[in-house]
């Protein structure tokens, strides 16, 4: 496996693998990580759909990718990932997989036709005081001492970083910013979280550093992603003859680790309850999704909060007992255990029911929900909240079967440990109704009105998700085991918790990356895997971005001491009229 850049080989057909007719795939996992391998198998491996067997824990597909009518709840929306344009595999992906509302495109022309027709801008990125605007919106508000630190972070090794926390990297002169306010609730952040994640996003998306404040970089589906991206796959799989088998509960791996290297030499698992167990070859490609952030989710509704206990869950059994047999299958205990009881563990998905809350929506977003148009663009953040409660709108419908007068709000509180503003429980504690009022009362909605509203105008469904964030515990390297292990012959890691280098967890990229790394190695497709988009290498972004997080100031206006300022008249007599002058003034730095 390699990678390359540009659009050479980005169009190309790789030459069909050799012994590829011989072989087959099995694929524990069938969110968007287990249905890309799937994917790249068919299409980059050439190999027969019916040779390819997914094998899910539930009783449908897509994982963490959300979206769901529940006729006994109602619609369910876990959340939400976002995108943009320099998700390089995802997209390649994507190019492939037809439409199912125009099968003669793909969900990419789709896709983007629908981002150029209807971009994300958001009109009201954070509030306080019961729905009024920031009154520092659109400024970073980074002090000298903040920028130095966000710099010294992109320039320590990442093995340097070793177990840290962002909090241990950071003073409060950065988390009291704004630019510590936009970020940690865009991605979901949390001050306890892995600096070395931190580093890797400060590098992966400095080209967003200029937009943070209106998330129009970001592109969003026309639909949930279950529905806009699953269901495309899926149908797409399945007339490839792609196997699917749900209520499977894989529960171990049996590795033969002899001779130096590493083969999967069975799979143990129950179907529907029965012993299913599959003996396995070299030829017998083995993809594992280890660990999963919505595992293990419990659901509450209008009266009762979500049930906070619950068992490991598969996933994360799968991954202990292939990490007890060799060291570099990973550390699972580092993600799914000891996660501090300050993080998101709630979200909710609000469906209103009338227009009741509408006005309040468009005082805040300034737009009609009902338009068609994405309404938030992303997240609403909520500064003075105690949990650092926010909320999201996408477009409406939302769900295809949505009806006309429906809205559907997703909810969600990054601190759990802290009672509401306005309802004196912990999220963790707050039943469907309760969710709601707490939105209702920080959107400005008067006190006398808010319980009427939640109980009679809305329903609400919270899920709690123990593992939302674990992705982000502060991590060694070696904790994530490697896509392909070191002298793996048939078995990889896919999804979040493989290890890749440069990217960013949490993400759609993520996932489809570790699928094609993954099929790329263990086939030996003759084809790059396009390189993570390398922002933090681009002298124009860099600029840009120090324009930004230095409150748009022009060198001119930068405070120097006398020495430096003498030298920076000089320097600046140098470059004019150069390509270094015109680099300057494209960044408005001058």
């Amino acid at each position: 496996m390699y990678r390359s850049n540009g659009n050479y080989e980005a169009f190309a057909k790789p030459v069909k693998p050799e012994g590829v007719d011989n072989k087959s795939a099995y694929i524990v996992g069938s969110g968007l990580a287990g249905l890309a391998a799937a994917t790249f198998l068919i299409r980059d491996g050439q190999m027969k759909g019916d040779k390819i067997h997914v094998l899910e824990e539930l009783g449908l597909p897509g994982g963490s990718m959300d979206g769901i009518w529940n006729e006994q709840k109602g619609y369910i929306i876990r959340g939400g990932r976002e995108m943009e344009p320099h998700f390089e595999t995802l997209w390649d992906l994507f190019r492939s997989i037809p439409s199912l509302e125009n099968p003669d495109v793909s969900v990419l022309d789709e896709f983007y036709w629908l981002n150029k027709k209807d971009p994300s801008f958001s009109h009201g990125r954070v509030i306080q005081d019961q729905g009024k605007e920031l009154p520092t919106e659109g400024d970073l508000t980074l002090t000298p001492k903040a920028v130095k630190e966000l710099i010294d972070l992109v320039m320590t090794p990442e093995k340097d970083l070793d177990g840290k926390k962002i909090n241990e990297v950071f003073t409060e002169d950065f988390l009291n910013s704004n630019f510590w306010l936009y970020w940690s609730t865009m991605f979901a952040f949390e001050p306890w979280a892995s600096a070395m994640e931190m580093r890797r996003y400060l590098m992966r998306f400095c080209h967003h550093i200029d937009s943070l404040s209106n998330l129009s970089s970001l592109r969003f589906t026309k639909y949930n992603q279950y529905e806009s991206l699953i269901q495309p796959m899926i149908k797409f799989l399945e007339d490839k003859g792609v196997q699917f088998t749900y209520n499977t509960h894989v529960t171990n791996i049996k590795v033969d680790l002899s001779n130096g290297s590493k083969v999967a030499t069975e799979i143990e698992m129950t179907t529907d309850g029965k012993e299913n167990n599959v003996e396995l070859t070299e030829n017998d490609l083995v993809f594992v999704t280890n660990g999963s952030i919505t595992e293990s989710t419990t659901y509450g509704d209008k009266t009762h909060p979500a049930p906070t206990e619950h068992e490991l869950g598969d996933s994360w059994k799968l991954w202990e007992n292939l990490a007890a047999q060799d060291k570099a299958f990973g550390n699972p205990d580092v993600f799914c255990k000891n996660i501090p009881e300050a993080n998101w563990t709630i979200s909710g998905t609000i469906t209103l029911t009338d227009d009741e809350v509408v006005p309040y929506i468009e005082n805040i977003s300034k737009k009609d929900p009902h338009s068609g148009s994405i309404v938030t663009s992303g997240p609403v953040s909520i500064k003075d909240s105690n949990w650092l409660y926010g909320y999201s709108i996408s477009r409406q419908k939302h769900f295809k079967r949505q009806k006309d007068n429906e809205l559907v709000v997703w909810v969600y509180g990054l601190f759990s440990d802290k009672p509401g503003n306005f309802v004196n429980k912990k999220i963790t504690e707050c039943t469907g109704d309760e969710l709601c009022e707490e939105w209702l009362y920080h959107i400005g909605v008067p006190t006398d009105k808010i319980k009427d509203i939640a109980e009679n105008h809305a329903s609400t469904i919270p899920a709690h998700m123990p593992y939302i964030t674990s992705y982000f515990m502060p991590r060694k390297v070696g904790d994530r085991p490697l896509v392909v292990p070191e002298g793996s012959k048939n078995l990889s890691f896919i999804g979040n918790f493989a290890e890749t280098e440069r990217d960013t967890v949490f993400t759609t990229e993520y996932s489809v990356r570790t699928a094609m790394e993954a099929v790329y190695t263990l086939l030996d497709v003759d084809r790059g895997v396009p390189e993570v988009f390398a922002s933090a290498f681009d002298t124009r972004t860099l600029l840009r971005a120090i324009y930004y997080l230095d409150g748009k100031k022009k060198i001119e206006d930068i405070k120097l001491p006398f020495k430096e300022r003498i030298v920076e008249k000089q320097v600046m007599e140098k470059i004019k009229g150069t390509y270094i002058e015109e680099l300057l003034k494209d960044a408005h730095l001058l």
